[in-house]
């Protein structure tokens, strides 16, 4: 696969429901592990987002857009902890601000990311792929 330009409600919702399937296991080895699960709990998350971005890797830039939305702010995101050691990258081409982004991250910033951050990074995120490349009906 190349680019996708769109993508069926049913592979959204797969999507969508193995995120979830992923924060309801976190929580329960959470509850059960009590404080001793400190450690865990920003490295797991950080590497959600990178499975959140991989999960629509080959979306379209184009359709995208490049205006900072929770879209964009994922790919950063992914790209930052991947490439640039978990610090936040800036990007020329897309006009990610604080001020207007889910996690309130500016380039330069340690990407450390808490449970309560993923799931609204997660909502925002699945909320643009069905606008942007959901079916359209």
């Amino acid at each position: 696969m190349l680019a996708a330009n769109s993508y069926s409600q049913e592979y959204i919702d797969a999507r969508r429901a193995a995120v979830a399937a992923q924060i309801a296991a976190y929580d329960g080895l959470a509850k059960a592990a009590g404080d001793a699960i400190d450690g865990f709990a920003r490295p797991f998350f950080n590497n959600m987002v990178v499975v959140l971005d991989a999960s629509f890797a080959h979306r379209t830039r184009g359709r995208e857009g490049k205006d900072g939305n929770p879209m964009n702010e994922v790919r950063l995101l992914a790209a930052s902890i991947l490439e640039n050691d978990g610090v936040l990258v800036a990007d020329k081409q897309i006009k990610l601000r604080p001020e207007t982004s889910v996690l309130g991250l500016e380039a330069g910033d340690e990407i450390s990311i808490s449970e309560a951050d993923f799931v609204r990074l997660a909502e925002a995120f699945f909320a643009g792929i069905e606008t942007t490349f959901g079916p359209a009906d």
